[in-house]
Protein backbone atom coordinates (compact mmCIF):
# COMPACT_ATOMS: atom_id res chain seq x y z
CA UNK A 1 0.00 0.00 0.00
CA UNK A 2 1.17 3.56 -1.10
CA UNK A 3 1.93 5.52 2.28
CA UNK A 4 3.12 8.89 1.44
CA UNK A 5 2.60 11.36 -1.32
CA UNK A 6 6.13 11.07 -3.25
CA UNK A 7 4.64 9.35 -6.78
CA UNK A 8 1.46 11.66 -6.64
CA UNK A 9 -0.43 12.34 -9.08
CA UNK A 10 0.06 8.79 -10.25
CA UNK A 11 -0.30 6.84 -6.48
CA UNK A 12 -1.94 8.43 -3.89
CA UNK A 13 -1.68 7.18 -0.37
CA UNK A 14 -4.08 4.48 0.76
CA UNK A 15 -3.37 2.83 -3.15
CA UNK A 16 -2.90 -0.62 -3.17
CA UNK A 17 -0.15 -2.35 -5.85
CA UNK A 18 0.41 -5.20 -7.64
CA UNK A 19 3.80 -5.95 -8.41
CA UNK A 20 5.47 -8.94 -10.44
CA UNK A 21 9.02 -10.01 -10.42
CA UNK A 22 9.18 -9.65 -14.35
CA UNK A 23 11.59 -8.75 -16.70
CA UNK A 24 13.87 -5.68 -17.51
CA UNK A 25 12.91 -2.00 -16.31
CA UNK A 26 11.88 0.44 -19.09
CA UNK A 27 11.86 4.16 -18.62
CA UNK A 28 8.56 5.05 -17.24
CA UNK A 29 7.28 2.02 -15.40
CA UNK A 30 6.58 1.72 -11.78
CA UNK A 31 8.92 -0.37 -9.92
CA UNK A 32 9.15 -1.49 -6.04
CA UNK A 33 12.16 -2.69 -4.55
CA UNK A 34 13.47 -2.34 -1.12
CA UNK A 35 14.56 0.62 0.07
CA UNK A 36 18.21 1.00 0.11
CA UNK A 37 18.18 3.46 3.10
CA UNK A 38 15.92 1.36 5.14
CA UNK A 39 15.55 -2.50 3.82
CA UNK A 40 12.51 -3.20 6.42
CA UNK A 41 10.17 -0.96 4.17
CA UNK A 42 9.77 -1.17 0.16
CA UNK A 43 9.78 1.83 -2.27
CA UNK A 44 7.95 2.55 -5.42
CA UNK A 45 9.24 4.88 -7.75
CA UNK A 46 9.30 5.35 -11.80
CA UNK A 47 12.50 4.74 -13.79
CA UNK A 48 13.96 7.05 -15.04
CA UNK A 49 16.85 5.42 -16.95
CA UNK A 50 18.43 2.00 -17.29
CA UNK A 51 21.89 0.73 -18.08
CA UNK A 52 24.06 -2.03 -17.71
CA UNK A 53 26.70 -2.31 -15.02
CA UNK A 54 29.28 -4.93 -13.81
CA UNK A 55 26.87 -6.08 -11.23
CA UNK A 56 23.76 -6.73 -13.81
CA UNK A 57 21.07 -3.77 -14.90
CA UNK A 58 20.49 -1.36 -12.54
CA UNK A 59 17.85 1.40 -13.16
CA UNK A 60 17.51 5.33 -11.81
CA UNK A 61 14.63 5.36 -9.67
CA UNK A 62 12.91 8.87 -9.42
CA UNK A 63 9.55 10.75 -7.93
CA UNK A 64 6.87 12.19 -9.82
CA UNK A 65 6.81 14.39 -7.15
CA UNK A 66 10.00 15.42 -5.62
CA UNK A 67 9.08 18.55 -3.71
CA UNK A 68 7.02 16.10 -1.44
CA UNK A 69 8.27 15.77 2.34
CA UNK A 70 10.90 13.11 3.36
CA UNK A 71 11.35 12.40 -0.41
CA UNK A 72 13.49 9.53 -1.28
CA UNK A 73 14.78 8.08 -4.64
CA UNK A 74 18.06 7.90 -6.65
CA UNK A 75 19.37 11.65 -5.94
CA UNK A 76 19.72 10.27 -2.58
CA UNK A 77 20.85 6.33 -2.71
CA UNK A 78 21.91 6.04 -6.24
CA UNK A 79 20.79 3.47 -8.79
CA UNK A 80 18.48 0.22 -7.95
CA UNK A 81 19.59 -3.11 -8.85
CA UNK A 82 16.74 -4.69 -11.33
CA UNK A 83 16.98 -7.76 -9.70
CA UNK A 84 15.90 -6.68 -6.72
CA UNK A 85 12.83 -5.25 -8.00
CA UNK A 86 9.50 -6.00 -9.08
CA UNK A 87 7.01 -4.51 -11.85
CA UNK A 88 3.79 -2.35 -10.83
CA UNK A 89 1.26 -4.27 -13.11
CA UNK A 90 -2.17 -2.81 -11.57
CA UNK A 91 -3.38 -0.53 -9.53
CA UNK A 92 -6.35 -0.57 -7.19
CA UNK A 93 -7.17 3.54 -6.08
CA UNK A 94 -8.73 4.65 -2.59
CA UNK A 95 -12.11 6.18 -2.64
CA UNK A 96 -10.11 8.88 -0.85
CA UNK A 97 -7.66 9.08 -4.01
CA UNK A 98 -10.87 9.00 -6.94
CA UNK A 99 -13.25 10.87 -5.13
CA UNK A 100 -13.70 14.87 -6.16
CA UNK A 101 -15.07 17.20 -3.25
CA UNK A 102 -16.94 19.85 -4.89
CA UNK A 103 -17.81 23.02 -2.92
CA UNK A 104 -20.23 25.65 -3.87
Amino acid sequence: MVVEDSMRPALCPGDGLLAVRAGRPRTGQLRVFPDPTLPSRFLVKRVGAVRSSAEGVVFEAVSDNAGAPGVVDSRRFGWVPAAESYRVVFRVRTVRSVRTVRRR
